[in-house]
């Protein structure tokens, strides 16, 4: 289960609370608190929904603008138990392990495609772990340093901006790439010449003593695989909330190790290993890239409820416009009653002109006199008006 909390307009939440009543049994414990909501002011409402239908009602939700004038907020539910929970998921298509909240996997990849200070500094710390891994040999320091990697992020964002056209976050998790990898293999380049000089390691670098770098440095067909396949188990990782199997996609990849290498081929010279290194980043880039897009377009935003409940997507935004229109309708036919006289009903008939009499001049002067007393009357009560509200 999804838990929702929405802050809607006054105006719009009963259109809401009608439509998440009109869900079915896929929506349940819908609580409504009217007017206490501030900043944005509004109604709070607050509903369950199953996994499967999330991503349905949110899309409902935001043709409504609810996302615009208010606001909306998601979090799981860890364990729902009610018989009516068990309906809801029971209720909706699909399964809840393959069901993806795209609202959801686009706020993750955007927060994680962000070019920071964090994600440059996990950066470097990846790429100069890797190269002392290199240097000694070790695979358990270079796994460590594929696991403290955060170029999964950027990866997945680019992903994910091309199948749902974002070019801001396609944007944004290129800049993050194009920078972040750079900046890893200056400072790979930077420690190693630090090593040489100080004879940390030695002054040449033999690959005949190194067989990770030398694996590193000769990409293959299953360098290709390998990638494709760490790529979609990915973004099916993320897509599925299930981040244990993304730890296993981390150290599957070389791009940390590769870039590594680069900068370690680059500070003794040895170019052949400097190319063979570049190409198996660009390679296991290329890979993932490829492999999470399609998986992205495998699984699109339109879920097995859209089909069902398209009709009632569409017209979303035309039942909040008729629901204001028939407001602002019936306060008007109040007003217009209110207007009426008391002594007519509501199909009585004119007066006739020979129920008119004719006025003497007399007539009128006493007619004046009460319509100033009448005067008299509204300006007094206006006073006693201006009295209370100055009591305030």
């Amino acid at each position: 289960m999804v838990h929702l909390r929405i802050v809607a307009p006054v105006a719009t939440a009963p259109a809401v609370l009608d439509h998440l009543e009109g869900c079915g049994a896929v929506v349940i414990n819908v609580i409504h608190l009217p007017g206490a909501a501030r900043r944005p002011d509004g109604d709070v409402i607050m509903c369950d929904v199953a996994r499967e239908e999330a991503s349905n009602v949110l899309a409902d939700l935001r043709a409504m603008h609810v996302d615009r004038d208010g606001s909306i907020a998601l979090e799981y539910v860890d364990a729902a138990i009610s018989d009516a929970a068990d309906t809801a998921a029971a209720a909706a298509a699909g399964s809840p392990v393959d069901a993806v909240i795209w609202e959801d996997v686009g706020e993750n990849t955007s927060e994680s495609a962000e070019l920071s200070g964090v994600f440059l500094t996990f950066m470097v710390l990846a790429t100069v772990l890797a190269a002392v891994g290199i240097f000694l040999d070790s695979p358990i320091l270079i796994v460590g340093a594929m696991v403290v990697g955060p170029e999964f992020g950027p990866i997945a964002g680019v992903c994910v901006a091309l199948v749902q056209g974002r070019p801001r976050l396609a944007l944004a998790s290129a800049r993050a790439l194009a920078v972040g990898f750079p900046l890893g293999i200056s400072a790979v380049v930077l420690a190693s010449l630090a090593f040489k000089a100080t004879g940390v390691t030695p002054a040449e670098f033999s690959e005949a003593d190194h067989g990770l770098s030398t694996t590193i440095a000769s990409p293959d067909f299953f360098a290709f695989f390998v990638a494709f396949c760490a790529g979609i188990a990915g973004m099916l990782s993320l897509t599925t909330a299930k981040s244990g199997a993304l730890i296993g996609v981390l150290i599957s990849v070389t791009t940390i190790p590769a870039s590594a290498n680069v900068g370690v081929a680059a500070a003794y010279g040895d170019w052949p290993a400097f190319r063979g290194s570049a190409a198996q980043l660009a390679i296991n880039i290329a890979a993932k890239v490829t492999a999470e897009a399609a998986r992205c377009a495998e699984h699109p935003e339109d879920h097995p409820g859209d089909e069902r409940r398209s009709d009632e997507r569409e017209d979303a935004g035309d039942d909040l416009l008729s629901f204001e229109a028939q407001t602002v309708r019936t306060e008007c036919e109040n007003g217009a009653e209110g207007k009426r006289h008391p002594d007519r009903e509501t199909n009585s008939e004119p007066d006739t002109l020979d129920d008119v009499m004719p006025t003497d001049l007399d007539d009128v002067g006493d007619q004046d006199a009460d319509d100033e007393g009448c005067f008299e009357a509204f300006a007094q009560a206006d006073e006693e008006v201006c009295e209370h509200c100055d009591l305030f």
